[in-house]
């Protein structure tokens, strides 16, 4: 496969560089697969609707997308489902089959193809077992002890660097790589061309020439409309040590596994550094690109035992999707001894973690990891609970433990964007205020831009990484998150929420009113969450 990606002719790896370098020319656009795809699946969809309708055996048709949308409705009351997924199908089924039946095949309730889990059945089979770690006792150890279950140890060897901003995470990134003696691997839901992704490719290919293996893993989907077509093949011509692999690939047809996206940001260098958190590699998560005012992101660099997850869980998709036949030992046995993990102790900001553990999503096991970690947390705390996410679309368990948090006395502040980056998932996300109004949740919006950080502060425990407060992000997506507790780097975070705090408006039942009309819309939208 690696060899045959290689062959681009050289008129093709112009067009590329010029299409990365947002030379947007004519049949660059034309030749832009979120123009093509869009125009096929409407093709697709006319064509159904004309079977139905038009074709002799229309009659016949409209009764079989009948029944079997009854016969769907009557397996989703059999099954113990999310709500709001099961009221969105009910309704689209009885009420509009025609429409109901072809997104119920598409998006399904949310369960992987058969294909995608068995690839990542075996890759998981093919990586070894983690060195065992130190889950705490007590209340404060339940976040430790439900990793734990699922295959990410907790250490307290390792350090941890907070970074408030983008521009900060990436220096850092870029100053890591510059470092590396053996292997980098980047993942990244977003790859896009600009003067972030140059300066990193630059740094890659030097990298390369000295010997060190590069592997790169990006979202097709995410980064559609940012890259040309057989982009991984072209960063694949650049160097033999260069491998990359464009995750679920977009085709215009109509199938389940393209729910499944890996909006993943994971980071690692000789398996000694990791890195992880919301932004992606693109212009505007470095503020060098402006949309949507100043866009504020946030990050960490750990080390120690728990990168060990953070390789393991890049090595997984690579195995299921790429090269099934890699030898992953090299990639594990590069693991430091206890000098040099204390040498790169050293160069994290933050030395004194109780707690350490990167831990992975996957829509493929039925086991809603981050959520699981969200709601412990919520229900842990005490004292302080603050939350930023860029989209807030909370199922019925989730609503009701951060009102019940709230009730209990807990500070529970959420901060959201006050510059929106989609107007519907914003309309949706301001939908959810006033239950949490009402409870006593308080809710920020950030006035200087988009808010991208998912990061959740509880008692001095920390969770960060790529997971937002939706529906997509908890139930659909590949996801990646680390958790520490207590040291510095979680004062810093608090410190950071405090800054926040300062620079966004607080909204409150006075000041956030809707007529009639729009709490109807709003109810409208909820149904409709697992879509968004």
């Amino acid at each position: 496969m690696g060899k045959m990606s290689r062959k681009l002719t050289e008129k093709k790896r112009k067009w590329i560089e010029r299409t990365v370098d947002n030379d947007r020319s004519y049949k660059a656009i034309v030749y832009n697969r979120v123009f093509i795809c869009i125009f096929c699946v409407l093709l697709q969809l006319a064509f159904f609707v004309a079977l139905l309708l038009i074709s002799d055996y229309g009659v016949l048709w409209q009764i079989a997308v009948g029944v079997f949308s009854v016969l769907c409705v009557l397996y989703l009351e059999g099954r113990e489902n999310r709500y709001p997924t099961r009221t969105l199908w009910i309704i689209l089924l009885l009420v509009a089959p025609f429409v109901g039946l072809p997104l119920y095949l598409l998006y399904g309730d949310g369960k992987s193809t058969a294909l995608m889990k068995r690839r990542f059945d075996v890759a998981m089979k093919r990586l070894p077992d983690l060195p065992e770690g130190e889950a705490q006792a007590g209340r404060e150890g339940g976040v430790s002890r439900i990793l734990e279950k699922l295959g990410y140890p907790t250490y307290s060897d390792g350090g941890v660097s907070y970074y408030a901003t983008g521009e900060e995470f990436f220096e850092a990134v870029k100053a890591s790589i510059c470092s590396a003696k053996k292997f980098i691997f980047l993942e990244y839901f977003i790859l896009s061309g600009g003067k972030l992704w140059g300066e990193i490719l630059k740094l890659l290919l030097r990298k390369a020439e000295e010997g060190v293996k590069i592997k790169i893993i990006y979202d097709d989907f995410g980064s559609i409309a940012c890259l040309p077509p057989r982009y991984e093949s072209y960063l694949e011509s650049l160097h033999e040590n260069v491998e990359c692999l464009s995750f679920n690939k977009v085709y215009p047809f109509f199938t389940a596994r393209y729910n499944h996206r890996d909006h993943r940001k994971i980071c690692v260098v000789d398996g000694r550094v990791g890195f992880t958190g919301g932004a992606n590699i693109a212009d505007e998560y470095v503020n060098a690109k402006k949309r949507f005012g100043y866009w504020k992101d946030t990050g960490v660099k750990i080390t120690g035992r728990a990168v060990q997850s953070l390789t393991k869980t890049f090595l997984e998709t690579w195995l299921a999707c790429k090269d099934a036949k890699l030898d992953v030992t090299p990639y594990f046995d590069s693991f430091p001894d206890d000098e040099n993990l204390q040498a790169d102790k050293k160069e994290t900001s933050d030395e004194g973690v109780d707690t350490l553990v990167a831990y992975a999503d996957s829509p493929l096991d039925n086991i809603t990891v981050s959520e699981s970690v969200y709601m412990e947390m919520i229900h842990c705390a005490t004292d302080s609970l603050y939350i930023t996410t860029p989209y807030l679309v909370l199922d019925e368990h989730l609503r009701l433990a951060l009102a019940t948090a709230a009730a209990r006395g807990v500070d529970v502040r959420i901060i959201t964007p006050g510059i929106p980056d989609k107007k519907a998932v914003y309309r949706l996300t301001r939908a959810n205020y006033y239950g949490l109004l009402r409870a006593g949740v308080r809710i920020y919006e950030y006035t200087p831009g988009f808010l991208h950080a998912k990061t959740t502060y509880s008692d001095g425990a920390v969770a960060i990484g790529t997971a937002n407060y939706d529906y997509r992000s908890l139930y659909l997506h590949f996801e990646n998150m680390v958790y520490f507790r207590g040291g510095k780097a979680a004062d810093e975070v608090r410190n950071d929420f405090e800054m926040l705090f300062t620079v966004s408006k607080e909204r409150t039942l006075a000041n956030f009113k809707r007529g009639f009309f729009g709490r109807i819309f709003d109810a409208v939208l909820r149904i409709f969450e697992p879509l968004t």
